[in-house]
């Protein structure tokens, strides 16, 4: 029989995506037999994370910082725009280091479906910073660097009607990222290329 405690360790491990019951019990006594090396540091390393990280306001990313150090970064050029679905794409995109402009992170896609509609995501925020311009620049291009799934094509032709009449370039990745295809899951040399084919819309 199982306690508490080690039944709650793996019901919340199996949450994670790519977990299923049985790799979270594997994982969990992994962690149990590692506890000095391992679990403890897994632990403190949790704690310290859930205490410290939050969203950020500008962009959407994930920091310590507020803003975060991408939006800080000094050296970015404020007249592009990269928009991302989610966080991982955002570092998906950085790992290349292809891309030296800001960033915003929409938190999703479109889906009549599910009900997610524009005010759902970061969409106001998006269309009031390219309006606005970032840090008195204006914006010049909108990268759309959505998946190339029916969500992400649904929402790259909602956002370029939206942003048509906002005078800025609007581009997509090229398709050298797969029809299906998530960026998260992509490496980097595919998006890197991806980068620096894309094409302007319209």
């Amino acid at each position: 029989m199982i306690g508490p405690e080690i039944d709650r360790l793996i019901q919340l491990l199996s949450r994670l995506p790519g977990l299923g019951p049985r790799s979270a019990r594997r994982a969990a006594l992994h962690l149990i037999k590692k506890r000095e090396q391992l679990m403890d540091p897994l632990a403190e390393a949790l704690a310290g994370a859930a205490a410290r990280i939050r969203t950020c306001p500008v962009c959407g990313n994930l920091d310590t910082v507020d803003p975060c150090g991408v939006c800080r970064d000094a050296s970015r050029d404020r007249a592009i725009l990269c928009v991302v679905e989610e966080v991982g794409d955002l570092w998906a995109l950085e790992r290349t280091g292809a891309y030296r402009g800001l960033y915003h992170v929409l938190g999703g896609t479109l889906s009549a479906l599910d009900g997610i509609g524009p005010d759902d995501l970061a969409v106001p925020g998006l269309l009031a910073r390219v309006a606005q311009g970032t840090d008195g620049m204006p914006v010049r291009e909108v990268i759309l660097a959505l998946n190339a799934t029916a969500g992400g094509q649904t929402t790259a032709h909602y956002l370029t009607d939206r942003l048509s009449g906002l005078h800025v370039a609007i581009s997509r990745l090229a398709h050298g990222v797969p029809v299906g295809g998530e960026l998260d899951y992509l490496d980097d040399g595919t998006l890197t290329a991806a980068l620096r084919a894309r094409r302007t819309l319209g």
